[in-house]
């Protein structure tokens, strides 16, 4: 038999060995999602697993046991029994609480698991008490403040802000948001009631492109990581920062538009009914729902609009860094680098 067909046959014999055993292959690439990130598809079902609202249920024990998994498993340890499934969701778990540049364990409300149940909240109360300015102030500040925690938390690259960065940030990306909210709102004062309902989402859309790259302004000035495919760093751009937040500004405003663009009309026409008008007080609680409802599809479907892994051309890239790439990798035209959420 030739060497070549020999090795082939080798190889297919261990494969079914290791099935039939239940070893773990130690070849699967876990620095990549699961599923095929070049479609629409394939990047849908990573993100369903991403914003999994369960993952926040679990504890610190749990999320350190699925580290050392991935840690184990990426330096070629591979415990006993251990499942390609079991290796996939200690991978998850891990990529729901670690950030994917620094390492680090994410604060609890920032995290992509997070959103659905902290965003149905607030974005119910907002769509239901918008009829006066201390409300309209009240829920706009809460909105703000939970969205800098998630700009912050899920920013791209490693370089972090500093508290001064972080407080004017945060300072100004709120009172923006809260401004524009009730500049909105006393333009709707004589407009029909459902006109007035969709105050809070111009006002959210508006917020997100003051919000986002304040919270991130440090990646506009110093840049974000660049990468080979092979993820070999080439350096810093702010040039891949810029497309970088565009993409996650347009994701999250298309991320809210079902949550607030759909209940308007169904609490416009649930108002009308005898049981709200009985019970006013569930008027929250079903807006709360509703919104819940369209934000587990939307959350994830729209987080899947760009790949997380986004890539751009060479020739996009600042001149200096284009010619610090170009003297060693000549042949390389695009490079790749973590977009955040």
């Amino acid at each position: 038999m030739p060497a070549n067909l020999e090795n082939s046959a080798v190889a297919t014999g261990l494969e079914k060995s290791r099935k039939m055993s239940g070893e773990l292959p130690p070849n699967i690439n876990i620095k990549e999602p699961r599923w095929d990130q070049s479609t629409f598809i394939g990047r849908a079902k990573h993100f369903f697993t991403v914003t999994d609202p369960r993952n926040i249920l679990l504890t610190n024990e749990q999320l350190e046991a699925a580290r050392k998994v991935v840690h184990d498993y990426r330096q070629g340890i591979i415990p006993s029994g251990l499942t390609e499934n079991e290796l996939w969701r200690a991978k998850y778990i891990y990529d729901s609480a670690f950030h994917p540049d620094t390492g680090e364990k994410m604060i609890l409300i920032g995290r992509m698991s997070a959103q659905v149940p902290m965003n149905m909240t607030i974005t119910g109360c907002m769509m239901t008490f918008y009829r006066t300015t201390p409300a309209v102030l009240f829920w706009q500040w809460i909105n703000q403040s939970f969205n800098a925690v998630v700009n912050y938390t899920n920013r791209s690259g490693d370089a972090p802000l500093t508290v001064n960065e972080l407080g004017t940030a945060y300072v100004s990306a709120t009172t923006g948001a809260v401004a524009t909210a009730l500049g909105l709102n006393a333009l709707t004062k004589h407009v029909s009631p459902l006109i007035g309902r969709f105050v809070p989402f111009a006002a959210v859309a508006a917020a997100n492109c003051i919000n986002i790259p304040l919270m991130r302004q440090r990646e506009l000035k110093v840049g974000i990581p660049v990468t080979d495919e092979n993820g070999n760093r080439l350096g810093e751009s702010a040039n891949a920062a810029k497309q970088a937040i565009t993409q996650v500004v347009v994701s999250r405003i298309l991320m809210a538009a079902p949550g607030m663009a759909i209940p308007p009309f169904i609490m416009n026409t649930l108002e009308k009914k005898a049981f709200l008008k009985r019970f006013p007080w569930m008027s929250a609680p079903v807006q709360v729902g509703i919104v819940g409802f369209c934000l587990v599809f939307a959350t994830p479907l729209c987080c899947a609009l760009f790949p997380q892994k986004s890539s751009m051309s060479v020739t996009s890239l600042e001149a200096e860094l284009q010619a610090r790439i170009r003297e060693t990798y000549p042949e390389l035209r695009r490079v790749y680098f973590n977009k955040g959420l």
